[in-house]
């Protein structure tokens, strides 16, 4: 039996079978808290409590107990399994992990399944998203010497202004959001440089693209008013493309038979960005489901409900027999 071995980009990978065509299943190990958080869980009423509990450590367990049943009861596939425990779903990752999977097994890959949501959820359809981070620079000086100087804040609130002024695209949800904003140095000091991650995300290619132009254009516009202006692409994900419906329609039906069969709760079929969104672009069938019942999620009070962990590992594990 073959051992599970880490690659470069940091995930961990085992292949169960030897044929060629692939099927990947997948569930991420990173959280949106930094590596140096505690984090003990805490019982209250039945639950449970810590971050990342639900998002993804419950779906991950559940991913690698169905793994684990595989192996000991030696199931034959007519295709080869890879169970990936993957890196850098989250925030800035950039889906660095996933895109590493998927450069390794290239065109073999024929299914895909994600551990990654709620019990009733079917993650059926990408939501692409293109992320900058955009830096301001000014000459500064005293705030009250050099009082008049430009200011970088300033400027990058004029910028931020305008950005909230766009009307999205109406062909496809679309929408925008600035994360964070950092600058300047001191309360007495006009500041030099300010800086924010921006992003826009749409289920659709076409409205990224009106998304980049439009925002291409207002860079463009302040530049021309002699702003100093820096642009860097911190992150892309993309959208569905290719994707042979029927394909995917019968992924979607073989979840959805899944969740009734094992839960009491209808599907929900929804968009979301996920690990599928690599693969989704690449014409590759994909969806995402969850194995457990949680809230609170991307929180310090993220919380799982433990009772539901055993419909979850056989969901996961009917996912994983019936993904062809």
């Amino acid at each position: 039996m073959p051992e599970a071995y880490q690659d470069e980009a940091g995930n961990v990978i085992f292949e169960y079978g030897t044929g060629e065509e692939v099927v990947i299943c997948m569930a991420h190990m990173d959280v949106v808290f930094p590596d140096t958080t505690p984090f003990t869980i805490q019982e209250r009423d039945g639950l449970w409590y810590t971050p990342g509990i639900l998002d993804d450590n419950a779906n991950l367990v559940c991913m690698l107990m169905a793994a684990r049943y595989i192996v000991k009861h030696q199931i034959p596939f007519p295709y080869r399994l890879v169970f990936v425990a993957n890196v850098c779903e989250e925030g800035l990752g950039n889906l660095k992990g996933s895109k590493a999977i998927r450069d390794t097994f290239g065109s073999s890959i024929r299914r895909f399944i994600g551990f990654d949501a709620q019990l009733h959820d079917i993650v059926n359809h990408a939501v692409g998203s293109m992320r900058f981070r955009v830096t301001v620079r000014t000459e500064g000086g005293h705030s009250y010497t050099a009082f008049g100087n430009h200011n970088a804040i300033h400027q990058l609130a004029e910028l931020i202004c305008e950005l909230y002024q766009v009307q999205v695209p109406t062909e496809a949800r679309t929408t925008y959001n600035v994360g964070t904003i950092e600058g300047g140095t001191t309360v007495n000091s006009i500041a030099q440089q300010a800086s924010m991650l921006y992003e826009f995300r749409s289920e659709s290619v076409e409205c990224l693209e009106k998304m980049q132009r439009t925002f291409d254009r207002i860079i463009e516009k302040y530049r021309h008013l002699g702003r100093s202006i820096e642009v860097e692409t911190i992150g892309i994900r993309p959208c569905m493309k290719g994707v042979d419906p029927a394909a995917q329609e019968q992924l979607e039906e073989m979840g959805a038979d899944l969740i009734r069969t094992y839960t009491d709760r209808e599907p929900k079929r929804r968009t979301g960005s996920t690990d599928a969104n690599t693969f989704q672009a690449y014409g590759i069938p994909s969806i995402v489901l969850g194995t457990a019942i949680g809230g609170s999620t991307h929180t310090r009070e993220e919380w799982l409900d433990p009772k539901s962990l055993k419909e979850g590992l056989r969901l996961a594990l009917g996912a994983v027999w019936q993904i062809w």
